[in-house]
This record gives C-alpha cells, sequence and structure tokens, in this order.
C-alpha cells in the first residue's frame, strides 16, 4: 500500500485537478456477481462511511447481515474522479471510504452506526493505526436529515462513553454525502480477492450504547 502523509486537507485551487471520465468499473462484487453501479432496490436504503483503510472497512459492511451491497471508493474532497494514486498524495482531499446498500428492515441505521464506531478509534484525526495521511480520517456522510440527526446523537453518546474510558476528542466529521467516486476494480472486495492482504482496521474495545447493543 502507498501511505499518504499530509496532515491538512488541501483547498480546491490547491488540489489535483482529477478528470471528467469516471473510474471504469469492469468487474461484479466479488461474492455477490451483482453489479456495482445497481440502482437502490425499493425499500433499501444507502449509507457511507469512512473509517481508515478501505480495503478492511468494506469486509466488515460485507459481512453484516443486512447489508445488500458493499463498494469502495473516495469522498468528501475536491478532485473529480480521481486514482488511488492520486488520492495517496494527500492532494486531492478525499477521504477512503466504503458505500453500502442495506435493508432496513433488517438492520437499522442505528446498528450500521454501532458497527461504525466500534470497528476503529474515532479519536485518531487523520490517521487510523498505521495509515497515515488525510484519506484515513473518520467521517460520516449521511443522505438525508434522519441519518444526519442519527449520527449526531450516536456521536455525542460515543463520545462520552471514550471519554470515559480514558480517550481524547472525537475527530469524526459529519456532513451531507459528497459525490462518491468508485475506487479501481482492484481495490473492491480486495480483502475477498486477497484474503491475506493487508488490513489495519481495529476499534477501542469500547461498546456503543446505540442499535443492537442498546
Amino acid at each position: 500500500m502507498l501511505f499518504g502523509k499530509l496532515a491538512t486537507i488541501p483547498t480546491k485551487s490547491e488540489a489535483l485537478p482529477g478528470r471528467d471520465t469516471e473510474m471504469p468499473i469492469t468487474q461484479p462484487h466479488f461474492l455477490s456477481g451483482l453489479d456495482l453501479r445497481s440502482a437502490i432496490p425499493e425499500g433499501m436504503e444507502q449509507a457511507m462511511f469512512g473509517m481508515g483503510c478501505f480495503w478492511g472497512v468494506e469486509r466488515i459492511f460485507w459481512n453484516t447481515q443486512g447489508v445488500w451491497l458493499s463498494m469502495v471508493g473516495y469522498a468528501g474532497g475536491h478532485t473529480p474522479n480521481p486514482s488511488y494514486r492520486e488520492v495517496c498524495t494527500g492532494m486531492t482531499g478525499h477521504n477512503e471510504v466504503v458505500r453500502v446498500i442495506y435493508d432496513p428492515k433488517v438492520i437499522s441505521y442505528d446498528d450500521l452506526l454501532r458497527v461504525f464506531w466500534e470497528n476503529h478509534d474515532p479519536t485518531q484525526g487523520m490517521r487510523q493505526g498505521n495509515d497515515r495521511g488525510t484519506q484515513y480520517r473518520s467521517g460520516i456522510y449521511t443522505h438525508t436529515p434522519a441519518q444526519k440527526a442519527a449520527a449526531e446523537a450516536s456521536c455525542a453518546t460515543y463520545a462520552k462513553r471514550l471519554s470515559e474510558a480514558g480517550y481524547g476528542a472525537v475527530t469524526t466529521e459529519i456532513s451531507d454525502a459528497p459525490p462518491f467516486y468508485y475506487a479501481e476494480d482492484d481495490h473492491q472486495q480486495y480483502l475477498a480477492k486477497n484474503p491475506a492482504g493487508y488490513c489495519g482496521i481495529g476499534g477501542t474495545g469500547v461498546s456503543c450504547p446505540i442499535g443492537l447493543s442498546a
């Protein structure tokens, strides 16, 4: 892997220019065979999270019951249709994110938030474990006012738990979902294709009192 080192997000004028052409996605989901560009089925919803290196994060979510489809990409920056190498320079402003389409009859958004909080350390700023750079920041990108309210409420609740456990302030960014740019085919379901591949994702061990564990 390449490791981004920048600790600040570039301004729009500083960011790499990118391109007009979307990243070609030629392969279906490695595990389900579904088209990664599938429309959201009626009754299902979408969510987007940044928790560090997206290889390990996606594996967490594709193994979560109620998630119908998972995919990795880039969001939260300035450069249109960036490549992985560009994101790794820190000069696009993007975060490595996982987008999931889920069935709310099986798993609620609160349950997804619990998975998010418990499977990374949201107090580390522009890094996650050994992975350092702006693309590894903690982020929740919401698609509806209800999602945003739930994300903010869960953040306040979990921040209190973390503080009681001796952790510092939560650095998670919570914002309306920006454009999602697909990562290259090689990065989609990476740890299913490469079971012995790198995964630096790990939680704090502090339980989150929302969702299934409430």
